[in-house]
């Protein structure tokens, strides 16, 4: 246990904190903005303190600017992962290190994963090294649908990683949903409208919140909900269960929905689409895994973009709280998608949206984060090549407009152990 304690402060040591902030040119690469336009060739980014200044293939460098040669790689905005755990869990099988959810609590919505999220995780480090710069993080459900609030966070190398605390409240349905509920979707959906109809008598007349299912809490917490003012993430894959999400409106016209997961969107696309529901995919559900998963198809992303829905990549349940990298790859398959016979895909373009303005956009961030528009944060990767491509590395981060170290817990054990021969003691003591 000792020897595990020195291992642990050694490898927090090699985290640095990175430089300030400072003003940075950009010069020479392939520019992805990130907002679905093409890449611009030979292309400048100039980002001053924590923004981005300038964007083009004919910006002025400013004089004082630390320049970097990007010519022949490419320059893209950091990867925003749309849905995930990463900070909340460790090691999933160890409760001790899992905050995904309280299942053992008394609360539901009320809960709040800003308090939980670790930027010293493993995963967070590794994920910077692969080009994702911010994540939505939420939790997952324990006795009740609803999970709590989840928050934006950026994964940098540094000890403040919230960048907007409660920004959406959570709520599982589906066959989850329904055995939380009490064993059916009948019983989830009356639950659902129950409480948030409970929410909403407490907001006229505290006084006359009396539920042995709500407490003045959670009753608190979805407040904002009911009003609007909060998005409501609801995790739904069959094409029946999102039209009864849907219809929630015509109780709640106020709620700002946002579907995750819909395995089976595809099917409703239309209705989604009439409705402005905005949808956190999971890019390559196309195994009927369960009974509302039957229609799941790697088309459902490109059909609903066919169809006017805003979408774009979400990673729920599918090693969410570690392998936000897989990002890059899913969205790298949707691109082939449109080689095979009758599959529909996205555009080169549309993908790389996907995991960068799409996200931001749908959380309501997009004047902010996910692109390489004046203005917004200063979030860039340098990579070797397409990043969309699974041989292409990444040689440069930067959060904030801070560069950022890239050393993470992989990257240290595989250079502890590549040597083979043998020293006066065996590797795991090494530093």
């Amino acid at each position: 246990m000792k020897h595990f304690a020195t291992i642990l402060v050694s490898s927090l040591a090699l985290m640095a904190a990175p430089a300030a902030a400072e003003t940075i040119a950009i010069t020479g690469g392939k520019v992805v903005v990130g907002d679905g336009s093409a890449p611009m060739d030979g292309a400048t980014v100039v980002l001053r303190d924590n923004r981005v200044v300038a964007v083009g293939t004919n910006v002025t460098v400013p004089a004082n600017a630390r320049r970097i040669d990007a010519s022949g790689k490419w320059v893209t905005p950091g990867v925003f992962a749309g849905f995930s755990r990463v900070g909340l869990v460790e090691v999933g099988a160890v409760r001790a290190t899992n905050d995904a959810n309280a299942s053992d609590s008394v609360f539901s919505a009320a809960l709040d994963v800003q308090y939980a999220v670790n930027p010293f995780a493993a995963a967070v480090a590794v994920n910077r090294a692969a080009g994702v710069t911010r994540a939505v993080v939420s939790p997952s459900t324990g006795k009740s649908i609803f999970g709590g609030y989840g928050a934006i966070v950026d994964l940098g190398a540094d000890n403040n990683p919230i960048t907007k605390a409660r920004a959406f409240q959570f709520v599982e349905l589906g066959e989850t949903g329904h055995r939380r509920a009490g064993g059916s979707r009948t019983a989830a959906h009356i639950l659902f409208r129950a409480l948030l109809e409970e929410a909403r008598t407490y907001s006229r007349n505290p006084a006359l919140l009396d539920s042995d299912m709500l407490k003045t809490s959670d009753a608190k917490a979805l407040l904002p909900v009911i009003s609007g003012k909060t998005r409501l993430l609801v995790h739904a894959n069959s094409a029946n269960d999102i039209l009864k999400v849907l219809g929630l409106r015509k109780d709640f016209p106020s709620l700002k929905l946002v579907l995750v997961g819909a395995n089976e969107g595809w099917r409703v696309a239309s209705d989604i689409a009439a409705a402005k529901v905005p949808v956190l995919a999971s890019a390559l559900s196309d195994l009927p895994y369960s009974f509302e998963d039957l229609s799941a198809t790697q088309s459902n992303i490109g059909r609903m973009k066919q169809a006017g829905v805003q979408v774009a990549i979400g990673m729920i349940n599918d090693r969410d709280a570690h392998q936000l990298r897989y990002s890059m790859q899913y969205a790298g398959n949707l691109v082939a998608l449109n080689k095979v016979p009758r599959a529909t895909g996205l555009s080169w373009d549309e993908a790389f949206a996907a995991i960068s303005s799409g996200p931001a956009e749908i959380m309501g961030m997009g004047g902010q984060l996910g692109s390489l528009k004046a203005g917004r944060q200063g979030d860039v990767v340098i990579w070797t090549g397409d990043p969309l491509e699974l041989s292409t590395q990444v040689e440069t981060v930067f959060i904030d407009g801070v560069e950022q170290s890239l050393s993470n817990r992989q990257e240290r054990l595989r250079e502890r152990y590549r040597n083979p021969a043998p020293g006066a003691l065996p590797k795991a003591y090494d530093r």
